[in-house]
């Protein structure tokens, strides 16, 4: 696994993504391997508590746009069509692929019989909130921020954030997080209920370690059990259902004028012009 590194601490995996040049941001190669660490990790007798991080002090700023905008690679693109029916061309084909993964990540975490810890620290971002939020809890260092930050580019939200957003923070916040787009600090995140606790981010890796230990150390069967009954309370079972319909929006908005004219305006520094009107 290339830029996914799995630590094990006694009976806690440490999932690290760890592709700092490109702020830590998902590719499909990228993607499936954090399936793949999260499968493993999930399923392994021996881990009873999984932490989930970026390198170098940005959590992770979701789906790749320098590799979205160059149309991704063909051996990518092809995985799930037939060899008689090549992958579609345009931007919505390339998120798709990489939607795929992550949202099966995402289903994982929250099937998983042990607790999912995410530690934020520095910047999560749009796919990267989203990540953040499937866990079953979330520490932030003193630095991190959070940002909803698809409507910079014309995207509808995905990886789970439309779901779990109106549940953390409410319906008011979650349409304020929409559509007026505020980078909170992990104070204001904290006071909004998207996270649990904030450390110093001199001792934020040890600290989030020793959350996750200090779990490890309790009743683990009974925390499944407990996991388990408070999302089916939550109507999380409906989870799966709501990732199909924020994939199917996703890349079709992708495709449309609006996301191309926020893509050119993102790597070109400016704002965009957006004006081609809601979609029918």
């Amino acid at each position: 696994m290339t830029h996914i590194r799995v630590d094990h601490h006694d009976r806690v995996a440490v999932i690290s993504i760890d592709r700092r040049e490109r702020f830590n941001s998902l590719d499909v190669e990228t993607a499936r391997d954090l399936r793949k660490a999260g499968l493993q990790c999930a399923r392994d007798p021996q881990v009873r508590v999984v932490i989930l991080r970026g390198e170098g002090g940005v959590f992770c700023s979701g789906a790749d746009l320098k590799y979205i905008r160059a149309g991704g690679r063909a051996e990518d693109l092809g995985y799930l069509s037939p060899e008689s029916r090549p992958a579609d061309a345009g931007y919505g084909a390339v998120f798709k692929q990489i939607l795929e993964y992550i949202h099966s990540t995402i289903s994982e975490i929250k099937r998983a019989s042990k607790p999912f810890v995410a530690a934020v620290d520095g910047m999560a971002a749009a796919g990267g909130l989203g990540l953040a939020m499937s866990c079953d809890l979330v520490v932030a260092s003193d630095r991190a921020t959070f940002e909803w930050a698809y409507g910079k580019t014309s995207l509808t939200g995905a990886e789970s954030s439309t779901f779990f957003l109106p549940r953390l923070v409410g319906l008011r916040r979650a349409m304020e997080l929409v559509l007026l787009n505020p980078r909170l600090d992990a104070t204001a995140a904290l006071e909004w209920g998207l996270i649990n606790r904030i450390f110093p981010a001199a001792s934020f890796d040890a600290d989030a370690l020793g959350l996750a230990q200090e779990i490890a150390q309790g009743p683990a069967p009974a925390y499944a059990v407990s996991k388990r009954l408070i999302n089916q309370a939550a109507t999380v079972d409906r989870l799966d259902f709501h990732l199909d319909q924020e994939l199917d929006q996703l890349w079709r908005i992708a495709d449309s004028p609006d996301f191309a004219e926020g893509l050119a305006a993102f790597f070109e520094k400016r704002q965009p012009r957006f004006g081609q009107g809601p979609e029918d």
